[in-house]
């Protein structure tokens, strides 16, 4: 990360440029159509308004050096989300929730999970679709009343939720990819929407290109940014590269969350991404978590983290 950094805070050139941190979960709050996010662990009620938390990239049944107990640090996630002082409204979880498709894969994140009482939300990361019958499991078990290969919306107090799935025809090492179909969905499900609607929109690869060589980056989303351009406050919260990278457009705030498995290593400092290998006692340091507060305006974004190691 480039420039100084003092405590937990970051400078206005820091913040505003793309951003990597260490970070399992986020616990996101709306209040007067803004949309924000506070630290786990030590999150403040919110005086109105409600909040959510978004997980990634569980990778449940990973078991390579490096982090052999994936599903233990999911576990660790997941206490802290159920310390919060307010509890969420609910989770979303922005894909991977397994490493292989297997179903006891998916039994076990469920049970783990569940241990947040919180009802959540999926979409599907890459990881969950390679079962014999190319992402039929997770489509049983998280599809239901969902349109087309697993997309959906939903309004939760004033705000519009949509969750897209990116990852279907993805191809090994290749971009992201939404589709027609999906992307007619999409204009009918914002055409009755009003323009101060908050619109929340959350898939597993992100929808803008950090590094198109790794595939980190969606070919068409593009046509998903032109359905959003009339909405005055839109965020986009995403998975798949296990760091987080922060970029605000004008009304569009671009997040991408860490995963509670394993770090990958920065865009060009490896040939190819893929589970980073660090040092026993570091990794605990990596999957920190993570503060991000967006404010109305064009004030800097207050960002903060701590690791799960402090």
């Amino acid at each position: 990360m480039n420039g100084k950094q003092k405590g937990d805070g970051v400078d206005r050139r820091q913040a505003l440029e793309c951003m990597r941190w260490a970070g399992a979960g986020l616990l996101w709050t709306l209040s007067g159509g803004v949309p924000g996010a506070k630290l786990i662990g030590r999150a403040e009620a919110a005086a109105s308004g409600f909040s959510f938390v978004q997980i990634s990239d569980s990778h449940i049944g990973f078991d390579k050096p490096a982090n052999p107990n994936a599903l233990g640090t999911l576990e660790e996630a997941i206490a802290k989300i159920g310390a919060l002082p307010m509890k969420p409204a609910f989770m979303i979880h922005t894909g991977d929730i397994t490493h292989l498709s297997k179903p006891q894969q998916f039994d076990d994140a469920e049970q783990r999970i569940a241990r947040a009482k919180l009802e959540t939300r999926y979409v599907p990361g890459e990881h969950d679709i390679i079962d014999e019958n190319n992402g039929q499991a997770f489509l049983d078990r998280y599809g239901r009343g969902a349109k087309g290969k697993g997309w959906f919306s939903f309004d939760h107090g004033g705000a519009h939720f949509v969750g897209l799935n990116n990852v279907f025809d993805l191809k090994a090492g290749g971009m992201g990819n939404l589709g027609a179909e999906q992307l007619a969905w999409l204009a009918d499900d914002l055409r009755a929407r009003s323009a101060s609607t908050p619109i929340v929109v959350f898939a597993h690869v992100p929808l803008w290109t950090i590094a198109p060589e790794w595939g980190w980056g969606t070919q068409d989303a593009a046509e998903a940014l032109k359905l959003l351009a009339r909405f005055g406050s839109i965020t986009v919260l995403n998975g798949h590269i296990h760091q987080l990278m922060q970029k605000v457009e004008g009304h569009v705030t671009f997040h991408t969350a860490r995963s509670t498995a394993f770090p990958q290593p920065a865009p060009g400092t490896t040939p190819s991404p893929g589970p980073k290998l660090v040092p026993a006692g570091e990794l605990h340091g990596l999957l920190g978590i993570t503060s991000v507060a967006v404010k109305r305006g064009h004030e800097p974004l207050a960002i903060a983290d701590s690791s799960l190691a402090g």
